[in-house]
């Protein structure tokens, strides 16, 4: 009986082009435990544990605190068989948070060129992330020639901020000028 078990094998194999070796490994190899079952169990547990906010890297530590050494790069690949992927949540930037004030009127109309130096002026708050910090640019600038009249560099966004750049800049008006300052109001 084993004679033609091993007949029947080697015709199966000759007609799939397979080695009986490789036809040996596979089938060991279904045989055997999943050899990272707890490991992943551990993963599964600490990402559901965590709302789905916690990446290979942070659930790699949290093994490690465990005292379970195993590599980033393995969690990360059990990760991607199990299918969990960590939630990215960007902050977005909001420039005004409370009650909204009186809207001034858009004299501009999108009319961004200026025929003469100090006619139209333009300013608005941008964010930067410098090294993981936020930083906050509130410049103004002459759409005359596209000058920087005054700026000002802060780590909030505040009032204060916008006080000192507009101090700054008003300084350098000339006497008796008909002068646009547009912002977005944001």
């Amino acid at each position: 009986m084993e004679l033609r078990h091993q007949y029947d094998l080697a015709n199966m194999l000759k007609h799939m082009n397979m080695a009986r070796s490789s036809y040996y490994y596979y089938e060991k190899k279904q045989q055997t435990a999943d050899k990272y079952r707890y490991i992943k169990s551990l993963i599964k547990q600490i990402y559901h544990l965590h709302k789905g906010r916690f990446g290979y890297r942070r659930i790699t530590l949290e093994i490690n605190n465990k005292g379970i050494l195993i590599n980033h790069k393995t969690v990360l690949r059990l990760m991607k068989l199990l299918g969990l992927k960590s939630i990215i949540r960007v902050k977005k930037y909001k420039s005004y948070k409370g009650e909204q004030g009186k809207i001034a009127s858009n004299i501009l109309k999108r009319n961004f060129k200026a025929l003469v130096p100090n006619e139209k002026w333009a300013t608005d708050v941008t964010e930067f992330n410098v090294s993981g910090k936020k930083l906050y640019l509130s410049p103004i600038i002459d759409l005359f020639n596209g000058e920087i009249i005054s700026y000002d560099l802060s780590e909030r966004a505040n009032f204060n901020q916008i006080l000192s750049m507009l101090k700054k800049s008003f300084e350098k008006i000339p006497n008796k000028t008909n002068l646009i300052l547009h912002s977005d109001q944001g």
